[in-house]
């Protein structure tokens, strides 16, 4: 029973370590893609894309989206005020829609709390402050659709085969 424990933790951390990987390369990627067409929408057409070593752990914690989604969704089934609101009598696309909102407000939640951290350390690699729609200079507001659908990536990238 032990030495089954200890197989399935290794499984577990394996798994963990994997998304937390995917995720972190995944957010690299599409953060390079992302200032490639800043760059290229000032006119530069060398299409320079850019990132930090510190982007890749936090993007990494989107392993934790669909843990965290999931939770929601069985805690919305036990609701008895909304019976409607479980997991299982909501379409695809209306559970897609659900998962977005969460995953947008997780990675918001996210972005806030470790720019305030990496600012208090004078490290912090992004700097929204000039931008009108900027909380505390570390999230924009503009980026919703991008954190919807990165959110949505994440979990599908992180899905079982």
């Amino acid at each position: 029973m032990l030495r089954e424990s200890g197989v399935l933790c290794r499984i577990v951390h394996s798994r963990f370590f994997i998304g937390f990987c995917r995720c972190g390369v995944a957010g690299w990627c599409l953060e390079v893609l992302f200032t490639s067409a800043e760059s290229w929408m000032r006119g530069d057409l060398r299409l320079m894309g850019r990132t930090s070593l510190w982007m890749f752990p936090i993007y990494g914690m989107g392993v934790l989206l669909p843990g965290i989604t999931s939770f929601a969704d069985r805690w919305l089934t036990g609701l008895c005020l909304f019976p409607q609101a479980g997991e299982q009598h909501i379409s695809a696309s209306a559970r897609l829609v659900r998962h977005g909102l969460m995953d947008m407000v997780l990675i918001f939640t996210a972005e806030y709390l470790t720019g305030v951290f990496l600012n208090a350390f004078g490290v912090c690699p992004w700097d929204y402050s000039m931008w009108p729609d900027h909380i505390g200079g570390v999230i924009r507001l503009a980026f919703a659709p991008l954190w919807f659908c990165t959110g949505l990536l994440f979990e599908r990238i992180l899905a079982p085969s």
